[in-house]
């Protein structure tokens, strides 16, 4: 079973590995919420009676709203999981552009609500909106989901926090690698950074090794949500024999959609879109944002704080500490692929399974990692990720 993260982990240890972009091998994953929209809806919710008792008021912001099966309904579901706690209330407001409204959201989180924990959830509200509001105060603690805070330039009051997905990714791509009939994968993309880049290589790389004939085809939309190239994007790769698709933008909500409506394999991302493609669905990768959200909470009403360092600035974890999860298996999916998929979460579990092992060649034919040096997770060198794995078509330029 998963066991919730805690929060044992020396600062320094987090912090060493920090690369230009500042961020404990964190930074790649900043631009997964990134598509400011209008209108925000605010929310306040806590469990029954929890109003009067609640020890800890949490608030959250998303860039979206909070149910386009994507980055944003993730950390809805998130705060809904938290705020079952009997000592903690929460509120919420959604679709808040990553402009100074953001400020003054969190500023009636904090005044109105009482809030003492901000929880801003899309990559473009760090700086310097958070970084002005955390400054101005310096008792409310504020963690940004990312990896952007740096330690000595950057208010002690600001934390951070971050998954690695690409382990839920490795795994729909052994399922992807089972399921296909025609060894063509596809990929529909936002941009080709890091940590997309990184999703990207961990699918192909788990479908390959069920299936090492399979290719996956690549495309980069260039936005984080762009409706109309996104379907254009899956319409061309059903056209090209492609029967499995998958993504990495704000809302996979119209490329799993699409992918139904063609009558090919779908595996999702951020949350799952199984009641989106109810025929073609076989898993997908979910981020389960309820585990780190109740972790915070129990060490926020422990007296804990980042301020003094006992809860760390840079928070990160994988499969085994429940902060991602794999998408129930879809009907479709076969017996074989359940067994290896299980299999993989097994070794994740163990902390056995290295997915970027040495020897591993680019697409071009390159050694992007020399034999004998298996990459772990928490290694810098994939948070610098500008190649594309072997069996991958596509470029990262255009």
């Amino acid at each position: 079973m998963n066991k919730p993260p805690s929060f044992p982990l020396n600062r320094r240890q987090v912090v060493r590995g920090l690369l230009a972009t500042g961020a404990f091998g964190i930074t790649s994953r900043l631009w997964t919420g990134c598509s400011p929209t209008s209108s925000p809806e605010a929310d306040s919710t806590s469990s029954p009676g929890a109003a009067s008792q609640a020890t800890i008021v949490m608030g959250f912001i998303y860039v979206g709203p909070k149910d386009d099966y994507g980055y944003n309904q993730a950390h809805f579901e998130g705060k809904e999981g938290v705020s079952k706690r009997s000592d903690t209330k929460t509120v919420d407001q959604a679709n808040v552009p990553e402009t100074t409204e953001v400020q003054e959201v969190m500023l009636s989180m904090i005044n109105q609500d009482g809030a003492k924990a901000i929880f801003p959830t899309s990559f473009g509200y760090f700086d310097p909106h958070i970084l002005k509001v955390a400054a101005d105060n310096p008792t409310i603690q504020f963690f940004h989901c990312g990896g952007l805070y740096q330690e000595g330039k950057h208010p002690k009051n600001v934390g951070s926090y971050f998954g690695y997905i690409d382990e839920a990714q490795y795994i729909a791509g052994i399922v992807a690698g089972h399921m296909t009939k025609s060894g063509k994968l596809g990929f529909v993309a936002a941009k080709p950074i890091p940590q997309v880049l990184r999703n990207i290589n961990a699918y192909t790389l788990g479908a390959r090794s069920v299936n090492p004939k399979v290719t996956t085809q690549v495309v980069f939309t260039g936005n984080w949500a762009d409706p109309v190239k996104e379907a254009e994007a899956t319409n061309s790769m059903a056209d090209q024999g492609i029967d499995v698709i998958t993504c990495h933008v704000d809302s996979p909500k119209l490329i799993m959609e699409t992918a139904e409506k063609r009558g090919i394999f779908c595996t999702g991302y951020h949350t799952s879109q199984a009641k989106l493609a109810p025929k073609g669905y076989l898993t997908g990768a979910e981020w389960d944002w309820t585990k780190i959200y109740t972790t915070y909470a129990e060490a926020i009403l422990a007296g804990k704080t980042v301020m003094d360092g006992s809860i760390p600035h840079l928070v990160r974890g994988g499969y085994k500490d429940g902060f991602v999860k794999v998408s129930d298996y879809g009907t479709a999916v076969s017996e074989a692929a359940k067994k290896d998929a299980e299999a993989a979460k097994e070794k994740l579990n163990a902390d056995t399974l290295v997915i970027f092992k040495g020897g591993l060649k680019d697409n071009q034919g390159k050694v992007v990692i020399p034999a004998g040096n298996d990459l772990k997770q928490t290694d810098p060198a994939l948070e610098q990720m500008n190649w594309l794995v072997e069996g991958v078509l596509g470029k990262t330029t255009s």
